[in-house]
């Protein structure tokens, strides 16, 4: 009897409970035997996770380009330049660039004199540009690079370069100031040709217009685009395009005009000048003077050099060498250079006689002629 009672008493107590935290009395109960808890071993065949590896191949394997530019402001303050600043003429400007061995490029301008206003040092861990006094002349690209060097030969570190175009406004002046009131522009076929009307403030709206007929040229994106740090750019010169043109810059309230340029055709494409020779005779009598010329075509804008063997050469026979060049028309408005060369020999000898060699040369290379001239 009592331990029927004490088992209900129990069992009323377990209901309780559960009817307190609304659980449920588990039917036959029995407690566990040791070690039941354990996890019972399954023939499952589970497939093992392989980590996911970054396919290193896959990425851009180019080097990512470092800026190494900075721009030291009032106070030792400095700031990562933008591509483009807007500064007022007269401010000097200072910009750095990180590395033991740093090389620079600024506008020609400031190089064609070799103006004490900029300087470029190199400190033991930063190259330093300066430029004082600044004038809107000086617009442009200022840029350094890092370079590699082993020993005396360097080369340029690609993956470490810095640069910014610079507008210095002055007042009065919305074009950057030329050297002339009047520039040629050759428009080669096979080339860009570019009319460089640039502008100091960044805002100026630029337009390009022919002097007769007078109209404005559309910069249609196609043939012709505007790039402010450039001008106006012929994608694809053609005859059509040459005549007088000029720029116009708005901005402000004020307008302005740029100088005038001159757009030749070239009629000869790229490459060596071709080279024509002729003797004024032949065959010379003794005491009698002979002339040799040298005829070299080629771009209006690319110089021609000439060099001469003659036959009294190494005797030190005293020769006069003219070098001139003009430029020529040669129908549908195209524009060649013609260079020449002429030797003269006064009171021809026996020692004149012979190959009178000329070679043209320009920067894409060199061609060479010879002609006879004989003793009658």
């Amino acid at each position: 009897i009592y331990i029927w009672l004490l088992s209900f008493l129990i069992r009323i107590s377990l209901s309780l409970v559960c009817a307190v935290t609304g659980q449920h009395l588990p039917k036959n109960k029995r407690p566990k035997e040791p070690g039941e808890n354990r996890i019972k071993p399954t023939n499952k065949k589970v497939k093992p996770k392989i980590p996911k590896i970054k396919d290193r191949d896959s990425a851009d394997s180019t080097p990512k380009t470092q800026s190494i530019m900075m721009q030291v402001l009032d106070k030792g303050r400095f700031q990562k330049p933008a591509a483009t600043l807007s500064l007022l003429a007269g401010q000097s400007v200072e910009l750095r660039c990180k590395g033991s061995r740093i090389g620079w490029s600024y506008p020609a301008y400031l190089d064609t004199f070799k103006d004490s206003r900029i300087s470029v040092k190199q400190n033991e861990r930063y190259g330093q540009l300066t430029l004082v006094n600044s004038t809107s002349a000086d617009t442009g690209e200022f840029s350094c690079w890092g370079q590699l060097c082993s020993g005396y030969i360097c080369r340029k570190d690609e993956t470490k370069t810095g640069s910014t175009y610079i507008f210095f406004t002055e007042k009065g002046e919305l074009f950057v100031p030329s050297p002339s009131y009047f520039d040629v522009v050759y428009l080669n076929p096979d080339r860009q040709a570019v009319v460089p009307c640039r502008v100091t403030v960044l805002s100026a709206k630029v337009t390009l217009h022919r002097e007769f007929p007078a109209k404005e040229i559309p910069a249609n994106g196609t043939d012709i685009v505007y790039d402010m740090k450039r001008g106006f750019v012929y994608l694809q010169p053609h005859s059509e395009h040459q005549g007088v043109v000029y720029c116009r810059a708005e901005a402000g309230g004020r307008s302005q005009i740029s100088i005038k340029y001159q757009l030749l055709y070239v009629a000869v494409p790229s490459g060596p000048p071709s080279t024509t020779i002729l003797a004024s005779s032949n065959k010379v009598k003794s005491g009698d003077d002979v002339s040799v010329l040298c005829t070299a075509l080629g771009e209006p804008d690319v110089e021609v050099e000439f060099t001469w063997i003659f036959p009294g050469q190494k005797d030190e026979r005293p020769v006069t060498i003219q070098d001139t060049w003009r430029l020529i028309h040669r129908g549908l408005g195209h524009t060649t250079r013609l260079s020449q060369s002429v030797i003269t020999v006064e009171d021809f000898e026996t020692i004149d006689a012979g190959y009178y060699i000329c070679t043209a040369q320009n920067l894409q290379g060199q061609t060479t002629v010879a002609t006879t001239v004989e003793f009658s």
